[in-house]
């Protein structure tokens, strides 16, 4: 059977499923996935799902979404449909071939495993493991642990698909691979997919991932990725979130990084009910750099959630976080960013900001940026701030025949291109530059990528 009903309580309705459908959900997958699940659903009854007790989600009820009536998905669910009929991307043309999930399964069943040059692969995670074992095995729940977090747990029990990708030493991807999660169905969904990215030493890759719902009915998504960035590698990744009001995610995203590789990743959050974005960096050798960002703009009571843990386990290392945000119309919102500095992490460079600006009194945020040092030589700073516009700068400018409207959005916008510039990926940049100049004129609709129309 491919959906199942959550019925009542989350954590005991999801582990009853597991034990009903224990064969469909270890069906295609190699004994070495299966054991890891058995594992992670004995962690998941330890952990359950985390709820305001827990001070990392101080500000957001989870438990209250995952009780909802959605279905899960354990197998394909058959819907056909073309592509460029009903979906234009946001983000169009970045890469001549497009990787597709849909509810959480790689699209294209009749080409699972792509091979790009020089011995690059990108494809279904749940091919790649029968037919890479080696691959997947050395790296899959090997960043994402299960006996941290209880969304974890429960992904990788359940997690059936997802994308893999796999770039060879001293291999170099010119173009970003672009990936596009689409939420898309009658009825009520849950989807849990799975992602492993591997970018092995002196190897370099762009990834950007779309988000989309194309239909009415609720969507509640539980993702992993997991990221291993090998010795002077060098990784891009960029993500769009662009889900309309009936959309809930929870995104955990953990990073590998060997010595001397970079990675910059960044967050641009458009639209979505409730979102939260857990980013977990271990910087796992001397000389790495991170650089983290986000931008989320929210109104209508949608409310938005970033975790971000940088942990400095190695000395001479750099991380760089920087979030902000637009909150509108009863719009809530947290930021919780903490950076650990252990013992031996001498040299370390860490600096963290989060940056807020209400425009309406019912708007909401709470920010706790956190430092953890434990070395004695290190160049660290941290702050928050959340505020109103700059009355000054708007009286300057309406002083110069702006109109006070238009003079409301160039501070909007230029409050927020600190974070767009930060893409490193031209094409991407320019267009991520207007769809944020649209969403602060209310000009981008919540299903504004779909052509069905249908919200």
């Amino acid at each position: 059977m491919s959906l199942e009903d959550i019925k009542t309580e989350p954590k005991i309705k999801f582990l009853d499923i597991y034990q009903k459908n224990i064969d469909d959900i270890q069906n295609g997958s190699p004994d070495y996935i299966n054991k890891i699940r058995e594992e992670a659903i004995v962690a998941f009854e330890k952990l359950g799902i985390p709820d305001k007790k827990n001070e990392d989600y101080k500000y957001t009820d989870l438990n209250k979404e995952f009780n909802n009536g959605f279905k899960m998905y354990l197998s394909p669910k058959n819907i056909q449909f073309k592509v460029d009929d009903i979906f234009t991307c946001d983000v169009p043309d970045l890469n001549t071939k497009v990787i597709l999930l849909l509810n959480g399964w790689y699209y294209d069943r009749e080409n699972l495993i792509h091979e790009l040059p020089n011995g690059a692969l990108i494809g279904s995670l749940q091919a790649a493991a029968q037919k890479y074992p080696e691959l997947v095995k050395k790296h899959f729940a090997k960043y994402a642990k299960i006996d941290k977090e209880g969304l974890v747990a429960m992904n990788t029990a359940f997690a059936k698909d997802g994308v893999f990708m796999y770039v060879p030493k001293g291999v170099v991807i010119e173009k970003p691979i672009q990936i596009i999660n689409i939420l898309m169905d009658d009825e009520e969904g849950f989807t849990q997919h799975r992602n492993l990215f591997v970018l092995e030493e002196n190897s370099q890759a762009s990834i950007v991932v779309c988000d989309h719902t194309l239909s009415r009915p609720n969507f509640l998504t539980n993702s992993v990725t997991e990221v291993f960035v090998g010795e002077r590698a060098n990784l891009k990744y960029s993500r769009m979130q662009n889900e309309h009001n009936g959309s809930k995610q929870v995104s955990n995203l953990y990073f590998q990084q060997e010595k001397n590789s970079t990675v910059d990743t960044n967050t641009i959050t458009l639209h979505g009910g409730l979102i939260r974005n857990n980013v977990h960096v271990l910087l796992n050798g001397e000389f790495c750099e991170n650089n983290t960002t986000g931008l989320y703009l929210n109104d209508k009571g949608q409310h938005i959630d970033n975790y971000v843990f940088m942990d400095h386990a190695y000395p001479n290392c750099l991380s760089n976080q920087l979030f902000k945000g637009v909150l509108d119309d009863f719009a809530t919102g947290a930021f919780n960013g903490r950076v650990l500095v252990r013992k031996d992490a001498q040299k370390t460079q860490a600096f963290q900001s989060n940056n807020n600006i209400l425009l309406t009194d019912d708007a909401d945020i709470n920010t706790k940026p956190q430092l953890e040092i434990y070395a004695d030589d290190v160049k660290c700073s941290h702050g928050a701030t959340v505020g109103q516009l700059d009355e000054d700068a708007l009286f300057y400018l309406r002083a110069r025949g702006i109109d006070k409207k238009e003079a409301k959005l160039l501070l909007m916008y230029a409050f927020a291109h600190d974070v767009i510039k930060t893409i490193q990926v031209p094409a991407l940049q320019e267009r991520i530059q207007d769809l944020v100049d649209k969403r602060l004129r209310g000009e981008l609709s919540r299903c504004n990528s779909c052509q069905m129309h249908c919200c």
